[in-house]
């Protein structure tokens, strides 16, 4: 009996042969059963982020969008559990009709893709491993993870971690699901660690005068006792009109020299400590002298979501590059970058989102180089329709492109999940 009449009979299958299962063990009843064929799929929840990373090498498709929901959710004890492909607006509803919140700050990929909000699955994100600004200082997504359930590339079901940090057991293998692609395990169940909502916030924005001037206000925010929650750098962009007008109208705000460069962070929690805060940080940064301004929490708000957003590159045709580097190697970069490439600086210094112009595709090989040079990594969130896919999307050295073969084989023996996804012949 072939996979398709076999499977059929039990999980809906649609004209594009895609699989639907429904539950956990139809996912395990699946796989094992592609498994025995030695016949991959691609895994799918809502295909926000679909697009990054290669294309599968496989002929099946299976989609997770069915296992949606959320299962318990304890607002006292901090946690809740979810099926894996609940959306994220669903669970930060009700997160925040009990004043709690995802603190890793999940990123809508929805605007570079199709020009809207689309935030997708949580189960995109733990896969993805992309937080928002926060994450220099509350950690990545992998850091909110409980624990989870899926199921591996020989059809098991698996478990790991529990509902509290102090009693998990196996709590780091939440750590290496994340960031895999889907090619580990297909996941059916996480649990998160939630915290409670700051009550305001507010933004200082510094007009810097070098890029010597914005590393040593990163330096000295990070390193500040006054609790910031994001810190960035927008640049100004002269060569390219287009993208300098989409700059411009993002960060229209009547507090906000947007014209300009600009860095700004930004201050949470009841508004008698943000006050105490922002004075504190004035005097460890030195910005008596120095030209500034603040944006209020109506439109701190805004600002930071557009940031989280990406809308100053929205719906690129060109390539969208994400790249982390120590922050000591920062301004060497700014002034590669300088009139070259349009791009912003998050994570108080560390991230890097770069466009890169079709035509100038060439230059992804120069930023790998100093990707590696500089002691970071580099991944091609965004390809163009020219993008030459012998090019790695992802940046890897041999010895962890050596442990990711050998975790993939751990989990995935045959190479049913997502073969292909993050690095060819893996």
């Amino acid at each position: 009996m072939s996979i398709k009449i076999k499977i059929n009979s039990q999980i809906f299958q649609d004209s594009n042969n895609v699989y639907y299962p429904k539950d956990e063990v139809e996912v395990s009843d699946l796989i094992r059963e592609l498994y025995k064929q030695d016949s991959p799929t691609e895994i799918i929840g809502n295909n926000s982020k679909n697009f990054i990373g290669n294309k599968t090498q496989s002929a099946n498709t299976t989609s997770l969008s069915k296992i949606s929901g959320i299962i318990d959710y304890r607002p006292e004890e901090l946690y809740i559990k979810v099926k894996a492909c609940t959306p994220i607006n669903e669970i930060e509803k009700v997160l925040s009709e009990n004043s709690q919140e995802l603190a890793f700050e999940p990123i809508d990929f929805g605007y570079i893709k199709d020009g809207k909000s689309n935030k997708g699955t949580i189960a995109g994100y733990l896969s993805c491993n992309y937080a928002g600004s926060r994450r220099f200082k509350v950690g990545s997504v992998r850091d909110h993870v409980l624990g989870f359930k899926g199921v591996n590339g020989k059809g098991d079901i698996i478990k790991s971690g529990g509902t509290v940090v102090k009693n998990v057991t196996g709590y780091d293998l939440s750590k290496l699901i994340a960031g895999s692609f889907g090619t580990l395990v297909a996941l059916t169940e996480i649990t998160l660690k939630v915290l409670p909502k700051k009550d305001s916030s507010k933004t200082v924005i510094i007009y810097p005068n070098n890029f010597e001037q914005i590393y040593d206000l990163f330096n000295k925010l990070s390193s500040s006792s006054s609790e910031i929650s994001g810190a960035v750098f927008i640049p100004e962009q002269s060569n390219d009109k287009e993208f300098s007008a989409k700059r411009n109208n993002v960060f229209k705000f009547n507090d906000l020299k947007s014209k300009v460069s600009f860095v700004a962070f930004r201050v949470e929690g009841d508004k008698i400590s943000i006050e105490e805060k922002i004075n504190n940080l004035k005097k460890e940064l030195e910005l008596n002298n120095s030209d500034t301004s603040i944006l209020d929490v109506y439109q701190s708000e805004p600002f930071w979501e557009k940031i989280n957003n990406l809308e100053v590159f929205e719906m690129t045709e060109h390539n969208l590059i994400r790249m982390v580097i120590p922050p000591g190697n920062g301004s060497k970069l700014c002034k590669y970058l300088e009139n070259n490439h349009n791009y912003f600086i998050d994570w108080c210094g560390s991230l890097f989102w770069i466009e890169v112009n079709s035509k100038k595709e060439e230059k992804i090989k120069d930023l790998k180089k100093m990707a590696k040079d500089f002691g970071g990594y580099l991944t091609v969130i965004k390809t163009s329709s020219e993008y030459d896919y012998g090019e790695p999307i992802f940046t890897v050295d041999k010895v962890r492109l050596m442990i990711s073969e050998k975790v993939k084989q751990s989990f995935d023996p045959k190479r049913i999940l997502n073969p292909g996804k993050m690095y060819r012949g893996v």
